[in-house]
């Protein structure tokens, strides 16, 4: 858990390129997000990333490793919009919800 904590904060540090107040607040937004999905839908994403572009949200991608059992696509992906924005005063451009399925 602390492994994925710090790759998370290393990949907001990298890719935003904003100061280390906004990582923070971005890190914040991500786990509120991940337990809202994981509450709704009952599988708690494995990312939830953030695409900043010159101070506007352009776009919020969750990813859930696998399809939860409980929800249907429709319910996942409402659920996912739903805590997007909540959480966040702009609406992004595009919420992309991918799983990873393993062969």
């Amino acid at each position: 858990m602390f492994t994925r904590s710090l790759i998370i904060i290393c990949l907001f540090i990298f890719l935003s390129g904003c100061g280390l107040g906004d990582v923070k607040e971005n890190f914040i937004h991500a786990e509120a997000i991940s337990k809202k999905l994981e509450n709704n839908v009952g599988l708690k994403p494995s990312f939830v990333g953030f695409n900043w572009r010159n101070g506007s949200l352009n776009s919020v991608k969750i990813t859930f490793q696998g399809l939860p059992k409980s929800a249907t696509l429709a319910e996942i992906t409402t659920a996912s919009k739903q805590a997007v924005l909540l959480e966040f005063t702009q609406v992004p451009k595009e919420i992309v919800v991918a799983f990873v399925v393993k062969p």
